[in-house]
């Protein structure tokens, strides 16, 4: 809310400041177009998109454990050797020694291929966890594009009430300099006392005061626009709340937050991955086959034996007996994982929940504040009138008049709050019954698409530059 403890002179024009803020000018941002910038622009939502993007390559990770691994080798060196060695004459039957100096120059290569034919489905359990997290990573997505496209509402709309606020505080300031004028020409005929000036001047100070506040606060509404949409702020249409889009009930509200947010489907999908991950670890205690295959050429220009090929093909069973217990531990934990993951998806339930429910309440709030603010500023811009002449034949006080003109002021910005109240707090029931979007918005921009990427890495076997597409 908008306070002041000091008043002034009525503003004829205060309540047309408020329609000049929130009026449609000539080549206008519209709220649709921040937002439209804001979901191409945003910092926090292209990282999570490239966040998303490496998620997917968990997925071509896991598939290799389907495929062979093959290892290529090569040698080449060179060998000395001088040998003495004691030998008996076979013709003279005496003991003589027998000298031996040569040099061998070995050259090699080599292929080896492994293939794993059985793993206790820890392959299969990875890839199955890999598509969960990719699922899930994609609801962390959504999630981020719903925060991100209520921070845009919220900075726009911040922006249309602190400039309407700014434009109020300005002629409010103005209207206290000419009820201090008025005050000073009266107080030189004699017929107010120098308290009456005094009390002006303190009035005109305060309105000061609130305006430099008010531009405070207009620049950094400003600086968060740029920050969250990527866009400089310039002439500003009327943002309007999106009731036509929300659902007709609170309970109804629940139902779709609890069914479609993005914050639960994530931690659902993360349950689904800590499945399969207490199944990657039991299969440590699973055998193993593999079939390995190897071929190698050994090659000595100086050895009798110039060329040598060698051809092996083995079935490898391989039964972990006992291995330190290191695995038991890993089975535990990820067991303990699990539990965690199941109590996080009750965790974000009840908190899409309260938020539901809170938002709803806040923008039936909004609803009514708007209603009361209205009656509130009719009244007292006929209070004021009434207290202006009363003060002309002397039956009111200047304070009167300065605390008449406050309240009217108060009223004035209540309204204004009140309204940028109901149009933040319509998205923000949308966001958190799980239903904002670029496309439920209808926003005139390129919907990202995390399916593009996944669909070209997936199944890719070499490769190390990233694919073109989104």
């Amino acid at each position: 809310m908008w306070h002041r403890t000091t008043g002034g002179k009525v503003v004829a024009s205060a309540a047309v400041a408020v329609a000049i803020c929130f009026a449609v000018p000539a080549q206008a941002q519209t709220l649709d177009q921040a937002l439209a910038s804001a979901y191409q622009k945003n910092p926090n939502l292209n990282s999570q998109r490239a966040a998303t993007r490496a998620t997917d390559e968990y997925v071509p990770m896991a598939l290799s454990g389907y495929r062979p691994k093959i290892n290529g080798s090569a040698y080449a060196g060179q060998t000395w050797v001088d040998a003495r060695a004691r030998a008996t004459d076979p013709f003279s039957g005496q003991n003589i020694t027998v000298k031996a100096s040569y040099g061998l120059s070995p050259v090699g290569v080599g292929i080896v291929i492994n293939q794993t034919i059985y793993d206790g489905l820890k392959t299969a359990s990875s890839v199955r966890g890999a598509e969960f997290q990719v699922k899930g990573q994609r609801e962390l997505l959504r999630n981020t594009e719903q925060t991100v496209l209520l921070d845009g509402t919220t900075a726009y709309m911040n922006v249309l009430q602190n400039g309407a606020l700014l434009e109020l505080s300005r002629q409010n300031l103005q209207a206290f300099r000419e009820e201090l004028r008025a005050t000073n020409d009266r107080f030189a005929v004699g017929e107010v006392t120098r308290t009456d000036v005094a009390q002006a001047q303190a009035s005109v100070a305060s309105a000061e005061s609130e305006v430099a506040q008010a531009e405070a606060n207009l620049n950094t509404a400003r600086a968060t626009f740029f920050q969250v949409i990527g866009l400089q702020p310039n002439k500003l249409s009327p943002g309007r709340p999106i009731d036509g889009m929300l659902p007709r009930s609170l309970d109804k509200a629940v139902v779709s937050g609890l069914g479609q947010h993005p914050a639960i489907k994530a931690a659902e999908f993360a349950v689904d991955a800590a499945v399969q991950s207490v199944k990657v670890a039991e299969s440590a205690l699973s055998p193993t086959v593999g079939l390995q295959g190897s071929v190698s050429n050994d090659y000595n220009s100086s050895s009798s034996v110039q060329r040598a090929t060698d051809a092996t093909v083995l079935l490898n069973l391989t039964v972990p007996i006992y291995q330190g217990g290191a695995e038991f531990a890993s089975i535990r934990q990820s067991k303990e994982l699990l539990s965690q993951q199941r109590i996080e998806v009750d965790v974000n339930r009840e908190q899409v929940r309260a938020n539901v429910v809170q938002y709803w309440g806040a923008l039936e709030a909004a609803k009514s504040a708007i209603q009361s603010a209205q009656a509130s500023v009719t009244a007292n811009e006929i209070a004021l009138k009434g207290v202006r002449e009363e003060w002309r034949v002397g039956q009111r006080t200047t304070l009167d008049v300065l605390q008449q003109t406050t309240d009217l002021f108060n009223a004035r910005a209540s309204l204004v709050v009140a309204q940028r109240d109901r149009v933040v707090a319509s998205y923000a029931l949308l966001a958190a019954s799980g239903q904002l979007s670029a496309k439920s918005l209808g926003l005139k921009v390129a919907s990202y698409n995390p399916t593009i990427h996944y669909d070209q890495v997936r199944d890719a076997w070499i490769g190390v530059r990233t694919p073109d597409g989104q």
